[in-house]
């Protein structure tokens, strides 16, 4: 392994989170890593730019910075504006809460590690479940083998890794599955309460979401004990559909 490897750390937790610290803690015995994390949670950010404002930056040293924008901004500012070298891999956690299923199109986590391969570089999510895990070590220790395959196996063709990995509080994992993204079952998305004026107010989310246990699937591959990976894509093209809209003799 070469231990000249520039690694990019970065989350939406923000620059405090402790999943952070624990992978950066792992990351620098395999390579030079540099932080560059939102200054503030930036949770369910999805892959917004800051535009319309300037960003500040605020360095605490040792190749600690924190961005006042989102996931996907800190990632732009590291390879044109803060990384005198372009990173090897960006990796991008480790969130506190999982990122599957139809979640991972609002998550700042993988959003930053989308951006990384959109500028040509390896690039992983990683996330622990439940939410409220407090316990970072395995999951650091799991990334950090992680990394270390995906740059032995460097290629032209960019990789884009989403893993989630199961609190092995209770039962020891089980090793590590190849999945695909799974899919949500969302219900009663929206809460509805009073202020003391007697105007409605509404949070987004209130229901705890299922999901559709289906094998080889990221949600089922967490709750049987494994290391879900999932390989993904930025392609929104609907390839089966070219076909079928092409024969709808579209006229203006």
């Amino acid at each position: 392994m070469n231990d000249k490897i520039n690694i990019l750390v970065t989350n939406d937790d923000g620059i405090r989170a402790s999943g952070l610290k624990a992978l950066v803690d792992v990351l620098k015995n395999i390579g030079n890593v540099t932080v560059i994390a939102p200054e503030f949670e930036q949770s369910a950010s999805s892959h917004s730019i800051t535009l319309n404002k300037p960003l500040r930056v605020h360095e605490y040293g040792d190749s600690w910075f924190s961005v006042t924008g989102s996931p996907a901004d800190c990632v732009i500012m590291a390879v044109y504006g803060l990384m005198d070298t372009r990173p090897d891999i960006v990796v991008s956690g480790i969130n506190h809460g999982p990122n599957m299923g139809e979640d991972v199109i609002y998550s700042g986590t993988v959003a930053a590690a989308i951006e990384g391969y959109i500028l040509g570089i390896d690039s992983m999510a990683v996330s622990v479940t439940p939410r409220d895990s407090r316990e970072f070590g395995e999951a650091s220790k799991i990334s950090a083998s992680l990394v270390r395959k995906i740059v032995q196996q460097s290629s032209d063709r960019k990789i884009l890794l989403n893993v989630n990995i199961p609190s092995p509080k209770d039962n020891k994992l089980k090793g590590i599955e190849i999945t695909r993204l799974g899919s949500r079952v969302y219900n009663d998305m929206i809460v509805t309460k009073k202020d003391p004026r007697g105007n409605n107010y509404y949070w987004i989310g209130g229901g705890k979401p299922g999901w559709k246990d289906e094998e080889k699937t990221d949600f089922h591959a967490v709750k049987s004990g494994f290391v879900s990976v999932t390989p993904m894509s930025i392609s929104m093209t609907d390839y089966e559909k070219i076909t079928e809209l092409e024969n709808w003799n579209f006229k203006y």
